[in-house]
């Protein structure tokens, strides 16, 4: 079972969080795209795109965080993190 965590912080403050569970059998990079396209939906927000210190941040961490710089289209918020729960 893959589980990845998404938030939403302003102000420091949690704003929205979600868990996305994916059962089926498919490559980790697939699970974490398309958890990250179903929070996006969940959400209404634009999928971001993975700079190179995203891409960094996660292979260290498990977990990233996508600023305004991330999302082509305006952001409500201070940033979208994600962290991987489970594998």
């Amino acid at each position: 079972m893959f589980r990845l965590w998404g938030k939403l912080v302003k102000d420091s403050r949690l704003i929205k969080s979600e868990t996305i569970e994916r059962p089926e059998e498919d490559t980790r990079t697939h699970k974490i795209l398309n958890s990250i396209e179903e929070l996006c939906k969940i959400w209404d927000l634009g999928t971001p795109i993975w700079l190179d210190s995203t891409i960094n941040e996660f292979k260290r961490h498990k977990k990233a965080r996508f600023y305004s710089d991330n999302f082509m289209e305006e952001i409500d918020f201070d940033y979208m993190e994600i962290q991987i729960l489970e594998e």
